[in-house]
């Protein structure tokens, strides 16, 4: 059966439409904010997605047994045809997957402090999705009738379920929504943090000094011969001065891209402090359409000033950088091997390599693996074969995740785990959580890292986690 599907005319705004659903329990959005072109047949960032009021949460800890399991079981018992020629997402289970989820794949000794407590997994069942396609600006709600489970009482929940969404973004005679409000408790207590240069009140989980040591580290790693990369993050903190929804529109416009998102685990039953993500991510972590797979991992950055002789001058040091590409075909490498795991050995194919892309802050060089799910393989099986995403571990994978729980004071939490849909339909998509702020107990969490290889210098790795910063601190800006 295929989802009940209604066009919205006139199509309707995104913005209007998210700040009308922000007040309702898991509010996500996953929003293109920013087309980018690619070696693609269509730019990135042409379909965006909103839905609120899942039907059901899966909510695993961290270190649980099998976590993907029930929803394996909700997309078995949940199945959807497909309605060709619409955006890909028409209701599913969608929301987080959370970096410190690794630990129930792999023996990853945790990291001394864990203030925030975040789940591994936190997902709703959504039976209504509405979507945009920008590229035709055009409009739909899409709403399954799930958890019905016969013929009309499904098509009975479907209507009454659409007809409620469309009124909640479209009537003109609603009350006005009150965003999600910030939580005005005092900010938790959170471990060691020191001064940093930027707005005030910026801190980080490393000094300079402590950074810089924390590199030569990884460095003398893959000298012994224990690793080719790792990535490092330091933490950055900020008290939280405004609803998370905001913040979210800031960052939209300081720093749009083609993977941004916005997730509120507050589900209707909670009567603790909410915890959000807010999301500017360039990165797509992988994405299924008709099985067939792909993943775009980014290596290789630099600042664009918007100067054009500058950013002209960093565009051909990035794209002739040997430490760069070094970076970039290794997790390639990488990711081929995982896709390997779960893709017909003839299917996987590396489809762009090192290609230069270009967003609001920075310059990237991304490259591009695809392959087909072998017959037996479903999705819960693809993200057990990659998650998390090697772009954000290092090579090989579960000796970076070892050193990174070793040098790194703090669990992850969100950060580099990823934001996305598994769809009734067998279609799915995650974006890495990269450029990504964490609300939770009065503070945004703001982690920036980068990958170490051998040719890396301390202190340039140092200044790239501060150029992967900029445009989140600009959001911050309060004036």
């Amino acid at each position: 059966m295929q989802p009940l599907a209604h066009e919205l005319f006139p199509t309707p705004d995104i913005l209007d439409a998210f700040r009308r659903c922000t007040h309702l329990p898991g509010c996500l959005m996953l929003d293109s904010a920013m087309q980018v072109q690619s070696s693609a047949e269509q730019p990135l960032g042409r379909y965006s997605f909103l839905m609120a009021d899942p039907f059901e949460w899966i909510v695993c800890p961290v270190g649980q047994a099998d976590p993907l399991r029930p929803v394996r079981e909700r997309l078995q018992a949940y199945q959807l045809e497909t309605i060709e020629g619409l955006p890909p997402f028409q209701g599913g289970i969608a929301g987080l997957l959370s970096y410190d989820l690794n630990r129930s794949f792999e023996s990853i000794t945790p990291q001394g402090h864990d203030e925030f407590r975040l789940p591994a997994l936190a997902v709703g069942c959504y039976d209504v999705v509405i979507a945009w396609d920008h590229q035709q600006n055009r409009s739909w709600i899409f709403s399954s009738g799930f958890p019905a489970s016969t013929v009309a009482e499904r098509t009975r929940l479907a209507s009454v379920r659409s007809n409620q969404f469309e009124k909640t973004i479209t009537s003109r005679n609603r009350e006005p929504v009150v965003t999600t409000v910030r939580d005005r408790r005092p900010p938790i207590p959170v471990a060691n943090q020191f001064e940093v240069p930027g707005p005030l009140g910026l801190t980080s989980n490393f000094s300079a000094a402590q950074y810089l040591a924390a590199v030569q580290k990884c460095i003398d790693y893959i000298y012994a011969g224990d690793v080719f990369q790792i990535n490092l993050a330091q933490r950055l903190l900020f008290p939280a001065n405004c609803p998370a929804a905001e913040l979210y529109e800031r960052l939209r416009q300081c720093n749009p891209a083609p993977f941004s998102g916005y997730f509120d685990l507050k589900r209707s039953t909670d009567t603790g402090p909410h915890l959000q993500i807010v999301s500017a991510s360039p990165e797509r972590f992988i994405a299924v359409r008709g099985r067939v797979v792909e993943t775009r991992p980014i290596k290789g950055t630099r600042r664009r000033t918007g100067t054009p002789l500058v950013d002209i001058h960093a565009k051909t040091e990035l794209e002739n950088s040997v430490k760069d590409r070094a970076e970039n075909t290794m997790i390639v490498d990488l990711m081929r091997n995982d896709l390997s795991r779960c893709c017909t050995d003839d299917s996987i194919e590396v489809t762009q390599l090192c290609e230069l892309e270009q967003y609001q802050s920075v310059l990237h060089l991304v490259s591009a693996v695809q392959g087909k799910l072998k017959p037996e393989c479903d999705l819960v099986d693809l993200i057990e074969a990659v998650f998390p995403g090697g772009s954000i571990t290092g090579a090989p994978k579960v000796r970076s995740m070892e050193i990174i729980a070793e040098l790194e004071p703090n669990v992850r939490g969100a950060y580099c785990g990823a934001l996305g849909y598994f769809g009734f339909n067998g279609n799915a998509d995650f974006s890495i959580l990269i450029r990504t702020i964490t609300v939770a107990g009065g503070w945004w969490q703001i982690p920036v890292g980068g990958g170490i290889v051998s040719q890396s210098i301390p202190t340039s790795e140092y200044d790239e986690t501060w150029t992967k910063a900029a445009g989140m601190l600009r959001a911050l800006n309060t004036e």
